[in-house]
């Protein structure tokens, strides 16, 4: 059926490196983000930056990161971007394997420190299928005696060979914001990229595809209305930390999110529970 091991990176980061006769995985502990995917016999469906240092405390660039409880920049300016989930080490609380799939299930713990940012009961679970296709759940439940709301975001980096020759589809009848302007209307369903890119689509239908020189990438989303296109381009490439010059040409975000109007709200005992689905399409 094939092996589920935790090992050690050489600076100390813990992974679980999964290989089976159906793909070949590796999903680090500290943030439970997995950073490489790739169904056998097929190139790999995620990226990541060869200028990552898999230091403690350090964020890794690529894979799919954990934004949690917030999405992007907290109005307290001194708070972590993208929230503290992504750099906190998660527990391997559950492994299933079988003939045709590895389940993973991680969860998180939030310490003193985080419970500065986050005062509330709340349970945290990141779960990983992986076949051919690979699918991340993030499930929040509100075990404390008041609501609480949340934004998040399943940041995934996406490897597509040429962002001059990428396309991506799926985003007719939508609108977005992009720099703090709109709602514009998405009036074509593909999307070029010629400049950096960074929009956050609301509504937004629950499939799109990257056409790639490789093939097609198809994404799907579970309880979740809205999603964050982006690319850097190359002048922000040059300011961003673990990531090359030339990094924005190979790579493009396509992130399954709760954000803006599609935020979670969650009243005492609820489970809320979003989805991504990443495959190559046949």
């Amino acid at each position: 059926m094939g092996s589920v091991i935790t090992k050690t990176h050489t600076n100390g980061l813990e992974y679980v490196d999964i290989n089976t006769h159906h793909c070949q995985a590796r999903i680090f502990k500290q943030g439970a983000q997995i950073d490489f995917f790739q169904p056998q016999g097929q190139k790999p469906l995620l990226w990541s930056s060869s200028n990552n240092d898999y230091q403690v405390g350090t964020a890794i660039r690529g894979g799919i990161p954990i934004c949690w409880p917030w999405f992007g920049l907290h109005e307290n300016a001194s708070w972590p971007q993208h929230g503290f989930a992504r750099i906190q080490m998660w527990q391997l609380s559950e492994v299933n394997i079988n003939d045709t799939e590895v389940d993973l299930l991680f969860t998180l713990t939030i310490d003193k420190n985080s419970q500065t940012y986050w005062p509330y009961h709340t349970q945290l679970s990141a779960r990983f299928r992986l076949s051919d296709r690979l699918t991340v759940s993030l499930i929040n439940t509100n075990l404390d005696s008041q609501t609480i709301t949340l934004t998040q975001a399943l940041h995934s980096y996406f490897p597509i060979g040429d962002i001059h020759q990428l396309q991506a589809s799926g985003f007719s009848q939508s609108h977005y914001i992009e720099f703090d302007k709109g709602p514009f209307e998405q009036t074509q369903d593909r999307v070029q990229f010629t400049q950096e890119t960074d929009r956050i689509y609301h509504p937004l239908g629950p499939q799109q595809l990257l056409h790639t020189p490789d093939g097609i990438i198809q994404i799907t989303r579970e309880n979740s209305q809205s999603a964050i296109l982006w690319n850097p381009w190359h002048a922000k490439s040059k300011r961003l930390s673990r990531f090359n010059n030339d990094d924005y040409r190979s790579m493009v975000c396509l992130e399954a999110a709760n954000v803006l109007d599609d935020k979670v709200t969650l009243a005492p005992n609820e489970t809320h529970t979003l989805s991504t689905t990443i495959q190559w399409k046949k």
